[in-house]
């Protein structure tokens, strides 16, 4: 019950820092006449009245302000005199004067090197309380580590990553943390209480869950793969037909193509794409290298069903039966890394062959067999009374 209230209390605390600093920033943006938006260090407050609001990159508040601070930029100090509270948020968030109020920070980096006469808020990085600093109350922290130097007058309530005590605290220390505290003997007044995260436990699946998850992640991609192949088969089937003949008499060839192919793309696509000219050509030659890649499975189905059926069968069974086969492979531990890089270095060499084959610029020899000259008629024998006679 005690970790409970302590948590209800750091949440409370959350919460009420949440809603006192949205408020500070829309007031500060409304108050637009009284900030010094500038990159320069903000000027020294000289006995300023009423809530003052500050901007900037470089903010240093010193002199005396009767009233609270309201600042936000990169880096804010609080070198003067404060007489009502410091909403800050910053990058690096310094406070080296008074404050006589509560302070609020946000930041990266929180160092607290003078007096704060009430209770401190904070969110952070890192927090630091150095040997000269102090907060009069109460501390409550969440974000990386702290480390406290100076003197804290009563309770911390952290979280934080690593927490270290060499200076004072006069009440208790509640602090939730997957480290153990660093605290100096005789340096917590009160008592001292570490709330564990709580751990996700990791749950092992048992063996039967896990060849269930297979079996069925084998079924889904049966399916899925099964539709893609029978697609191919029935729109483009005399494609699959001409790219899988470069693997059937010389598949040897097709492995070497894709094996060069494989090197000698990739290092072309990022020299496309350094040289800056060439980067939407690299982009155009990923896309269809990907795409080529990935109708390697296609290929190679056809290719395998092609083996088994030696006779004319129809593509879609061709396809399908090597496509069954293929899936059972790739969802095989240990078997599925050879097959897979079989599949795309066959495939990819098989495409690169058939599309240097199909190239527009090459040259066919055509032979026109010519009609056999049809016989001309027989001439008449000629007889006896062609020729003229003479008379003896």
């Amino acid at each position: 019950m005690r970790v409970l209230a302590h948590t209800w209390r750091f949440a409370a605390a959350v919460i009420a820092a949440g809603l006192l600093i949205l408020p500070a920033g829309t007031a500060a943006v409304a108050a637009s006449s009284n900030v010094p938006a500038a990159s320069t260090p903000a000027p020294a407050a000289q006995d300023t009245r009423g809530p003052q609001f500050y901007s900037g990159l470089a903010i240093d508040v010193s002199g005396q302000v009767d009233g609270d601070v309201y600042a936000a930029g990169q880096s804010v100090t609080i070198s003067g005199t404060v007489t009502g509270d410091v909403i800050a948020a910053a990058q690096t968030v310094t406070i080296t004067g008074k404050v006589d109020g509560n302070v609020r920070l946000v930041g990266g980096t929180i160092i607290i090197s003078g007096d704060v006469l009430r209770s401190g808020t904070v969110f952070a990085g890192t927090v630091n309380v150095t040997d000269t600093g102090s907060i009069g109350k109460d501390l409550v922290s969440a974000g990386g580590d702290v480390a406290i130097v100076g003197d804290v007058g009563r309770d911390l309530l952290l979280s934080t990553g690593q927490l270290s005590i060499d200076g004072t605290v006069g009440g208790d220390v509640t602090y939730e943390s997957d480290k153990a505290a660093r605290i100096a003997p005789g340096a917590v007044s009160g008592t001292v209480e570490h709330v564990q995260r709580q751990q996700t436990p990791e749950v092992k699946p048992s063996p039967g869950a896990v060849f269930i998850g297979w079996l069925l992640g084998l079924l889904y991609a049966l399916v899925a793969l099964s539709l893609i192949t029978i697609a191919a088969a029935l729109l483009v089937p005399r494609v699959l037909h001409r790219v899988t003949d470069y693997l059937v008499p010389s598949p040897w060839k097709a492995l070497l193509v894709g094996f060069v192919a494989s090197i000698a793309a990739p290092g072309a696509i990022v020299a496309l794409l350094v040289s800056v000219i060439g980067a939407p050509l690299a982009l155009a030659v990923l896309l269809v290298w990907i795409v080529l890649t990935l109708a390697t499975f296609v290929y190679g189905a056809y290719y395998i069903g092609r083996l088994l059926f030696r006779g004319n069968q129809h593509p879609v069974v061709t396809a399908l039966v090597g496509g069954l086969i293929l899936i059972v492979a790739l969802n095989i531990p240990w078997l599925n890394i050879v097959v897979w890089v079989a599949m795309v270095l066959f495939g990819l060499g098989a495409q690169l062959l058939a599309i240097y084959g199909q190239r527009p610029w090459r040259t066919r020899a055509v032979t026109v067999a010519m009609p056999p000259a049809a016989p001309s008629p027989a001439a008449p024998s000629p007889t006896v009374g062609d020729f003229p006679q003479t008379l003896a």
